[in-house]
């Protein structure tokens, strides 16, 4: 199959099915940083967003929607970095939300994006009991983009997706 006999929409198809090597219960569109798929000439062009500057994830999610897409028959593919506008926690989907509160990771606020980062504190209700007596353990949890936290009332650990 060559890459013009195939369609964008079956090619974000594809990459709906991509796991962020981070986060494995979502996808790199659940996550918004997959910003467009176009054509250019017979090559199918992917703009990826990085979730922030150095993330040690960029790379492997490149190379892995690389491999999808030619796995499903794309033979011309190009992965681009978008950097602007900047990825935000916005950004990722209300199905990501949900996937994330599921896996036991809070999820960010929607509209608590960087300007958030300036401003106060919210509360952080704990994911198994929804308890908001909870206590931030560690700045960064098991990626820089998460912290850690307890909660105070079950005691369970887990892990706050920052807003970026």
């Amino acid at each position: 199959m060559t890459t013009t006999s195939v369609s964008e929409a079956q090619a974000w198809s594809v990459l709906n099915r991509v796991a962020d090597p981070e986060i494995p219960v979502l996808s790199i569109t659940d996550l918004g940083i997959v910003r467009w798929i176009k054509r250019d000439a017979d090559e199918l062009v992917v703009g990826l967003a990085p979730t922030y500057t150095g993330c040690p994830a960029t790379e492997v999610i490149a190379a892995n929607v690389l491999t999808a897409l030619r796995r499903s028959g794309y033979d011309a593919v190009r992965v681009e970095t978008v950097l602007s506008p900047p990825w935000t926690t916005d950004w990722i989907s209300d199905e990501g939300r949900e996937k994330l509160h599921r896996y036991g990771i809070v999820p960010p606020a929607s509209g608590q994006s960087k300007k958030s980062l300036l401003g106060g504190s919210r509360d952080i209700a704990c994911p198994r009991c929804d308890c908001t007596s909870t206590t931030r353990v560690s700045e960064y949890g098991s990626t820089p983009c998460k912290a850690a936290y307890k909660c105070d009332s079950c005691l369970e650990p887990f892990e706050y997706f920052k807003c970026i």
